[in-house]
């Protein structure tokens, strides 16, 4: 007897079993996937006919504008990268960021509904704070902050300066692509 294409009975598995695990790291999955997927060709960043010096600062600054939004992902990555090149010499650091980043993925970013504690609910922009300022206390803690300042600047001075010497001609922006403004956070 086949039961293909059959539709189960019971609508959800009880909490805590490893079906509703795995349908949650598989919406983990998903939605950093659909994060990496915004994330434009490499190519296509460093394409070196699409590089030029700015007529002006007013240029520079349009292009770096166009470019950091175009970009916004492979500047996020190229960032932490450096950030994670940086640690390496501070492997506690470098640990203590790895459980940062999973507490702002899991309490922030990969969230569906909202935070409740004690059965109240928390705002996004609490949580925000929080996080904010728990990953500042822990850094601070692990004595690596000229560390981490100097690469976060490094970082920063590498997007300002790609951003102010590609080329925005051949980049197009529509309102989707550029993804929800800086203003608001989509709700899940």
């Amino acid at each position: 007897m086949t039961t293909y294409g059959t539709i189960p009975t019971s609508s959800f598995p009880a909490a805590g079993t490893p079906a509703v695990n795995l349908e949650y790291i598989s919406r983990a999955r998903e939605t950093i996937t659909a994060g990496l997927g915004t994330c434009r060709p490499w190519r296509e960043m460093f394409d070196s006919h699409r590089f030029g010096i700015p007529t002006s600062l007013a240029d520079a600054a349009a292009r770096v504008g166009t470019n950091a939004a175009y970009f916004r992902m492979n500047y996020a990555v190229g960032v932490l990268a450096i950030l994670f090149l940086s640690l390496l010499w501070h492997p506690i650091s470098l640990v203590v960021l790895a459980a940062m980043m999973a507490a702002w993925l899991f309490l922030y970013f990969l969230r569906d509904k909202p935070l409740a504690l004690f059965g109240r609910t928390v705002s996004d922009s609490v949580v925000l704070a929080a996080l904010a300022a728990a990953t500042i206390a822990v850094l601070m803690l692990t004595n690596a902050v000229s560390n981490i300042v100097g690469a976060m600047l490094t970082g920063v001075a590498a997007v300002l300066i790609h951003g102010a010497m590609r080329k925005t001609d051949d980049l197009s922006i529509d309102e989707e692509a550029a993804g929800p403004s800086s203003s608001s956070r989509s709700s899940y």
